[in-house]
């Protein structure tokens, strides 16, 4: 507490700061930003973290961005407060995003000289000597930043070395003495060498917080689809996709999950499609180039009126394109995929806890109406990690929809018009929802044919008119049906409070932005940015696609003065959807398709531009 008068005095930016470590592969660059996100997030504050890496193998310049804070934040920002380069490198490619009184730590062994910008203030410090004499080794170069960095902006290092001491649990006593001591080290030479107070930007512990979990957009996923009761998970790895396999893999014995590393994305797809026609709840993972390799498989789900989940995050493409880096390009690919008309849902969830919810909802659909369900995400989201209180799931409720799983169920349908001539099953019998009884293969009395050409209500081939003409408009009925169960987007506005959550919609706005996906959390705090010049901003998400809600949206944006469309894609692929299914065109579009995100500043900037023209 006398630090924080002290602080106060010197008139010290708190509990808004943004830190970033750089280095080559392997220089622990991920694991220490974990770590000093996790420290944060058990200090009560919020924390997004923000990973970069090359497509490489092995090697090239990594770098990881944690921005905290004491409020709720869902997006880094372009300037950096504190850098923590552990090459030259870094200090090249960062030095420049430091604001005036940042500052950065440098290994003082391997950079002699460099000529800082003007306002940056410089922290040498022999990274590589203090690892070798007290973490015993190079590989604690790190954790010497680290403790460096905690003294820097006068944190509790006894939180970084609790993390420490789980983190390395499993290799024992010495390595975790080991590792204390390196940090305890780069601590000890900043208090000792540097006057800390100098150093406008602390961090404060805050009291009487909820307990936060912290996760990525992928982990979100792995837990919506566990809580919906996934029992099969087939994958092949792709980035952004990969760590689902990962997490899953890990967590396979605890939730009775079978997970299969394929050969390939087809196989990977053929074996989901095979485990849910066998009554178990199945899901693939992937990004863009591996869903091409599925389509085909996809497309044999919707004739077959198989339920499947498969998560798509987007990169850059087209082809191997920006395999580490970020893009909403795929959207229209999603919505396509395979040849043919067949009902699929495809849904876009906005943030991170969208991703736990949309995902359990996405089983409970894809059996309710026997159909793909495609969740679509991207890179950022996918990867970034941020801190979230626990998901309530009191109320989610795991719905199979008409799924026949016992004898007696089957027979009673059979004796009420669904037993074909040779004594089969009408498994795609005509409703006026579209929705057919599903039976386990192997039940008696449920003897039925999957086939992938056009088929009758029994499941055998026919190319007659009457019944393509039929069968078809049953599939796609389903839509119909679907749409009435999912919620329809609505206008927002910017918290009252000044938070960057979702508040009360102006009614009289200046600008409407209209998005989805990643871009929607920089949006929300462009908003609160433009509030303060005196612009009003709302904002429309769009969450659904198919089925897609073309009344409400045409609604909520037929009064709209000033109409901007938000997305990171050359083509504008919502804007254009929007206009196909509503008739209403965008004003604007605010377009990125660097492999970058967007940051609130940038939107806010070019709204500016924008409302100047």
């Amino acid at each position: 507490m006398d630090d924080l008068f002290y602080y106060l005095e010197m008139n010290t930016k708190f509990n808004d700061f943004t830190w970033m470590i750089g280095g080559e592969a392997g220089f622990g660059i991920q694991s220490a930003g974990h770590y000093f996100a996790l420290a944060c997030s058990r200090a009560g504050l919020y924390i997004f973290g923000n990973a970069e890496y090359p497509s490489l193998i092995r090697g090239g310049h990594n770098s990881n961005v944690i921005r905290v804070a004491d409020f709720d934040i869902s997006v880094h920002k372009e300037d950096l407060d504190l850098l923590l380069a552990m090459n030259k490198e870094t200090l090249d490619l960062h030095v420049k995003e430091l604001v005036a009184g940042g500052g950065a730590i440098y290994d003082a062994d391997v950079v002699k000289e460099y000529q800082f910008p003007a306002g940056v203030k410089a922290y040498a410090v022999p990274l590589k000597k203090l690892a070798m004499e007290f973490g015993k080794g190079d590989i604690t170069r790190n954790t010497v930043g680290l403790g460096a960095t905690f003294a820097l902006i006068g944190f509790e290092i006894e939180r970084y070395e609790a993390i420490l001491q789980e983190a390395f649990a499993k290799k024992g006593e010495v390595i975790i003495a080991n590792n204390i001591a390196a940090a305890r080290a780069g601590f000890d030479y900043i208090r000792n060498n540097y006057k800390v107070e100098e150093f406008e930007f602390k961090l404060m512990s805050v009291e009487g917080q909820p307990k936060r979990i912290m996760i990525t957009g992928n982990d979100a996923i792995c837990m919506g689809a566990i809580k919906a009761g996934v029992k099969f998970v087939a994958e092949y790895p792709m980035t952004p996709s990969s760590s689902v396999l990962h997490f899953m893999a890990n967590n396979a014995k605890n939730y009775h999950v079978i997970v299969k590393h394929t050969e390939d994305e087809l196989a990977a797809m053929n074996m989901v499609v095979g485990a849910s026609w066998a009554g178990v709840r199945a899901m693939t993972a992937t990004s863009g180039g591996g869903f091409a390799l599925m389509a085909e498989a996809v497309g044999m789900a919707g004739m077959i009126e198989t339920p499947v989940v498969i998560y798509e995050a987007m990169r850059g493409g087209p082809s191997t394109g920006l395999p580490t880096r970020t893009e909403q390009s795929d959207l229209r690919f999603v919505m396509h995929a395979s040849q043919g008309e067949f009902p699929r849902m495809v849904v876009a969830p906005a943030d991170y806890v969208d991703h736990f919810y949309k995902t359990f909802e996405a089983f409970n659909v894809a059996d309710k109406y026997q159909m793909p369900v495609l969740i679509v995400s991207d890179k950022h989201m996918a990867e970034t990690i941020k801190n979230i209180e626990p998901f309530d799931v009191q109320d989610l409720k795991v719905d199979r929809g008409w799924l026949l799983r016992d004898q007696a169920e089957v027979e009673k349908l059979r004796e009420n018009g669904y037993k074909t001539v040779d004594d089969g099953f009408m498994r795609y019998k005509f409703e006026d929802n579209g929705i057919s009884p599903r039976v386990l293969p192997g039940m008696k009395g449920g003897r039925h044919r999957a086939a992938t050409d056009e088929h009758d209500e029994t499941g055998d081939l026919t190319e007659t008119e009457e019944n393509r003409n039929a069968m078809h408009a049953k599939r796609m009925r389903k839509l119909e049906y679907c749409l009435k169960d999912l919620p329809a987007p609505v206008v927002v506005g910017p918290a009252e409070d000044g938070s960057f959550t979702p508040g009360p919609a102006y009614p009289d706005a200046d600008i409407t932005f209209v998005t989805w996906g990643s871009p929607r959390d920089g949006l929300l705090e462009a908003m609160q940015l433009l509030k303060k010049d005196g612009v009003k901003a709302n904002l429309l998400t769009i969450i659904y696609f198919i089925p897609f809600h073309t009344e409400e949206v045409k609604a909520a944006l037929s009064s709209a003065r000033f109409k901007v469309g938000v997305e990171m894609n050359y083509e504008g692929q919502m804007c254009a959807y929007l206009a196909e299914k509503t008739g209403i065109f965008m004003d604007e579009k605010i377009l990125k398709w660097s492999g970058r995100q967007f940051t609130a500043h940038e939107l806010y900037d070019r709204t500016k531009k924008l409302l100047a023209k």
